[in-house]
């Protein structure tokens, strides 16, 4: 009986902020569902109509629609590729006794605390800038000439900016998770005679199954948003090089102007994402009850 009293007093006590968060959920999702099918253009706000589904027609014969929808996906693709391996690596090389672990801790997780515009500013005027940035000084330095990663490769500069961003918390991640592995079972391998790649292959790698999941379904979910570092590096340019659907959704509603046709794409960014959430749970509960 008191098991049951505390239970529901637990839930009662829980209740307002659970009623604020689905509040503060469903009514924006409400109204953009609402706008959606509205005819609604910022120039001219007095004059709005019923438009069906004409607002996500138009969406979807935007020639732009299916290049940001696969530029999403190489943009989630690449960085998980990149910080997945690398934050193993450096997950490896970190748990090795070196002197100044500390600081080398801080040091690699240090890029996650800078904003994303910030750091999107720092990789273009201070890295990845064709005259004056650091890789271009390193090109001429070897007799090369200088690369305008924004003009010429703008979806791998994004990769790389968002990599960077990323890779501290994969990092840290597989960190605690390689550092949870028994040392009984490290050396019992080695008195075996497994060599370094052996105990990564069948002891160390499978030991980290779960984190890599989790890894992967945190960044995919975030990943799926990014906005900041397209708007302040290539504006999603050249042409639709580097749009994505956050990008394209933005371009449509404040650049055009036409807030209708921007919340079709906004729910259809919600049901793309929903569904990408849902397969990765499928497949990290998969690996979580291994």
């Amino acid at each position: 009986m008191a098991t049951r009293q505390t239970g529901t007093l637990a839930r009662f006590m829980m209740a307002p902020s659970v009623i604020l968060l689905l509040i503060w959920m469903v009514v924006p999702l409400a109204m953009t569902l609402w706008f959606s099918f509205q005819d609604y253009n910022l120039l001219n706000p007095a004059q709005t109509g019923f438009a069906g589904l004409f607002n996500y027609r138009f969406f979807y014969s935007d020639p732009a629609f299916f290049q940001s929808i696969w530029n999403t996906l190489v943009i989630v693709v690449g960085v998980l590729l990149i910080t997945v391996i690398g934050g193993i690596g450096l997950a490896l090389l970190i748990d090795q006794p070196i002197f100044g672990q500390g600081i080398v801790r801080i040091l690699v997780i240090s890029p996650f605390f800078v904003m994303p515009p910030v750091a999107a500013l720092v990789w273009k005027n201070m890295i990845m800038h064709p005259q004056y940035g650091v890789l271009a000084d390193m090109a001429r330095a070897l007799g090369l000439n200088p690369i305008d990663w924004f003009g010429q490769h703008p979806l791998l500069s994004i990769v790389i900016i968002v990599a960077w961003q990323w890779l501290p918390f994969a990092t840290l991640i597989l960190l605690t998770s390689l550092q949870s592995l028994d040392g009984e079972q490290k050396e019992a391998a080695e008195m075996d005679g497994a060599g370094f790649v052996s105990r990564f292959i069948y002891l160390t790698l499978p030991h980290m199954a779960r984190a890599i999941t989790v890894v992967i379904l945190i960044q995919t979910i975030f990943l799926l948003s990014i906005y900041a570092e397209i708007l302040v590096t290539t504006n999603g340019g050249p042409g639709y090089a580097s749009t994505n659907l956050p990008f394209l959704i933005y371009r449509t509603a404040l650049l055009g102007y036409d807030v209708g046709g921007a919340s079709a794409g906004g729910i259809i960014a919600v049901v793309l994402a929903n569904i990408v959430a849902l397969f990765l749970m499928r497949a990290v509960g998969k690996n979580l009850d291994k």
